[in-house]
């Protein structure tokens, strides 16, 4: 329910501000196809979150945090085309760089992590410090003019833009951009080198997504574009990362079954189905059952139990008879056996996925 709520909110809003960017792009009697294209690129830009929140059960959080950069990315360019005053335009600008700064960092440590790569925790800050301050160089325009000598709001077609004339220290931000994109694929080549990256589909996923923006990146650089492409690249890497998670879902699903099947060899008598039915009924205990129950586990007697709950015989088997009813057994023995033979099974699986889990935890 608490996950039902969560993610209610998260799609909440999020349609409350593409609802809101619709109503100002339509108040914009001249709106062009250069904002459809921004408004249609945020919309997508806006799903394939949804989409990761709704179907990945493991979440990775540096993911989450790229979805995050790219929606502001893309509101950024899309408030820019239909800025009226220079302020509201700076301020749209400063948007857009504040994901574009941050997304490398994220594509990176989730590169790092789908690699299997372990990093140390402090590296997270630094990366995090250096992005904080290429961030406020890069929003500088309006205070300073040490990012964009000069700048000022020009409109075609509708569509307005900044007119700028670049500063002293423009250079850091393309520097700080390649530096990322190099990383990467020095990470990649790493790890299919120490073989880390075993899997080629995984490894061709992340080669794709990154190499989509870097081809933008260096086309952007060379040809001027009246639209700003990189918006559709970071959709398109999103997409690819979005079905490598469901590749790694699916693969551990797969695994999962496959230990449980090889467990279950091991006791036929026990079934899939009594597991379930087992431990969905250990959640409907009552207070007292799930004491009773513990202390079972735990291999306490029928007499040691009634001293230390200070229960009669009666009362002991009309709980027994309660919590037998609700996890489908007859006898102590069998309630110790299946407990005993689903943990065996949750313990494999968790081995398993500690093997395969990639290492680099969000911090």
């Amino acid at each position: 329910m608490k996950k039902i709520l969560k993610h209610s909110a998260v799609i909440s809003v999020l349609i409350c501000v593409m609802f809101s960017l619709s109503i100002y792009i339509s108040s914009n009697s001249k709106t062009s196809s250069i904002a459809i294209l921004y408004s249609v690129a945020l919309f997508f830009a806006t799903a394939i979150p949804i989409c990761y929140l709704y179907l990945i059960k493991k979440k990775n959080p540096w993911l989450i945090l790229l979805f995050i950069c790219v929606i502001m990315v893309n509101t950024g360019y899309l408030l820019l085309c239909c800025s009226k005053t220079l302020c509201f335009a700076l301020w749209a600008n400063r948007i857009s760089y504040l994901g574009s700064v941050f997304l490398p960092l994220c594509m990176l440590m989730s590169v790092l992590r789908l690699s299997d790569i372990k990093y140390k925790k402090y590296l997270v800050y630094i990366l995090f410090t250096l992005g904080f301050l290429v961030f406020l160089i890069a929003a500088s325009p309006g205070y300073s003019d040490v990012y964009y000598k000069s700048v000022s709001l020009a409109a075609f077609n509708g569509v307005s833009y900044l007119e700028k004339e670049y500063g002293l220290l423009h250079i850091v931000y393309l520097f700080y951009l390649l530096s990322y994109f190099i990383s990467m694929i020095a990470v990649m080549m790493y790890a299919k080198a120490t073989n880390k990256l075993k899997d080629t589909v995984r490894a061709v996923f992340l080669i794709i997504a990154v190499f989509i923006n870097i081809a933008v990146w260096f086309l952007e650089q060379l040809v001027h574009i009246e639209f700003e492409l990189l918006s559709f690249s970071y959709i398109i890497s999103e997409a690819f990362l979005l079905g490598l998670a469901l590749l790694i879902q699916q693969n551990e699903k797969h695994i999962e079954a496959i230990l449980k099947e090889n467990i279950q060899k091991e006791n036929p008598t026990v079934t899939e189905d009594e597991i379930n039915y087992f431990e969905k009924g250990i959640k409907s205990l009552t207070k007292t059952e799930k004491i009773i129950f513990d202390y079972y586990i735990q291999g306490f007697s029928t007499k040691e139990i009634r001293e230390k709950i200070n229960i009669t015989e009666n009362t002991l088997k009309y709980h027994n008879k309660n919590i037998y009813g609700k996890l489908g057994v007859s006898s102590r023995k069998q309630l110790i056996s299946i407990y005993k033979f689903a943990e065996k099974q949750k313990e494999a699986v968790k081995k398993q996925s500690k093997k395969s889990e990639v290492h680099g935890n969000f911090n």
